[in-house]
């Protein structure tokens, strides 16, 4: 069955539309979901003509219509008086365009006319002069439905790795955190591990903050005063948490390889190691959402714009998760709505 996904164009000035354009130039990838891109047909083809790429071909649209042919590509045309490419600049241009892609997928995807959305790399600096009023993504897609409990989670067949805190300076980090934020997370990575990656008995690692998990308050307290309280709490409600581990250690092990999920404190405690594991192949998913949201586990590259260097790999992934997730979530909404496939599956599962 071919889906119709989502896309937004990203930043102009950086690779987005270049791995957009390299992705679909495999024909068989229509075969699994219509693509739908919010962003710019004159941007699409300057970058076809850029990088001397004849064989993409789609079809311009002024909105999403119900009845849309599949296995076609579609293009929505968001910005037309705000389509000038600066390649590998950053510009107030190209945060505009970004965001008014954004605000209309959200819509579309609202009004039931495309089923996920998958959001090519944005460059954040762009987004603020363009006045887009969120750190990124993941703060946008909360805000636009009205969630209290999202989670950056980087997810790859090797590791998945979510995030407690996000895009905020390292000195708010400490400040940040309490028992039952921490606790909150867990439960959303066990749901999200049971529903979106059909995982029935998900084994969930957690990180500590400070060197060594704290030394048992001799380099820090949040481990013993805020995690171990959470973990103790979420092991009451037959979550299976372990930890905190020291995270140097624990990925330096191969510790991460016995966990289904890994639930870092702060950004780069997260993302460090899952790039060196991942990078390239990793998807970002938006964990707690009511819709499916993935992007590539990169940026913009403004270093390599236009240098037909970029690679797709990433972006792919996150389109194929996208239709994972989107198979899986209605599998678990079919099985749990019908008893007997419930007792099935705890009998197959005991």
């Amino acid at each position: 069955m071919s889906r119709k996904i989502g896309i937004t164009l990203g930043d102009i000035n950086g690779i987005s539309a270049e791995i957009i354009i390299k992705t679909f130039l495999d024909p068989a990838i229509l075969e699994y979901c219509t693509p739908v891109i919010y962003g710019s047909v004159k941007v699409l083809n300057y970058y076809r003509q850029f990088l001397k790429i004849e064989k993409f071909l789609f079809q311009p649209i002024r909105q999403v219509q119900p009845n849309l042919a599949l296995k076609k590509i579609y293009v929505v045309d968001v910005a037309e008086n705000l389509d000038r490419v600066e390649v590998g600049k950053v510009t107030e241009n190209a945060g505009k365009v970004a965001a008014m892609a954004l605000e209309i997928a959200v819509q579309d995807i609202k009004n039931g006319l495309i089923e996920a959305i998958v959001t090519a790399p944005i460059h954040k600096e762009a987004m603020k002069l363009g006045g887009f009023a969120f750190p990124g993504h993941t703060e946008f897609f909360t805000h636009a439905f009205e969630v209290e409990n999202t989670m950056l989670f980087m997810v790859h067949e090797q590791v998945r790795v979510g995030l407690v805190t996000g895009h905020i300076p390292v000195h708010n980090i400490a400040s940040s955190l309490n028992a039952d934020k921490i606790l909150n997370k867990i439960r959303l990575m066990y749901q999200s591990l049971k529903v979106d990656f059909n995982i029935p008995k998900p084994r969930i690692a957690v990180l500590g903050l400070n060197p060594h998990a704290g030394e048992n308050g001799t380099l820090g307290t949040e481990e013993q005063e805020i995690i171990i309280p959470a973990i103790e709490t979420a092991k009451k409600e037959n979550i299976l948490c372990m930890g905190p581990f020291p995270a140097d250690a624990f990925f330096g092990s191969g510790n991460y390889k016995n966990f289904d999920g890994i639930l870092a404190m702060y950004h780069d405690q997260g993302l460090i190691p899952f790039k060196v594991l991942a990078f390239g192949g990793g998807v970002n998913f938006t964990a707690g959402l009511p819709i499916v949201r993935t992007s590539p586990d990169h940026g913009t590259a403004h270093d390599i714009t236009g240098k037909n260097k970029a690679n797709e790999g990433s972006f792919r992934e996150a389109i194929f998760t996208a239709l994972d997730i989107l198979k899986n979530r209605n599998e678990y909404a079919q099985n749990h709505a019908n008893p007997l496939k419930i007792h099935k599956l705890k009998s197959e599962t005991e």
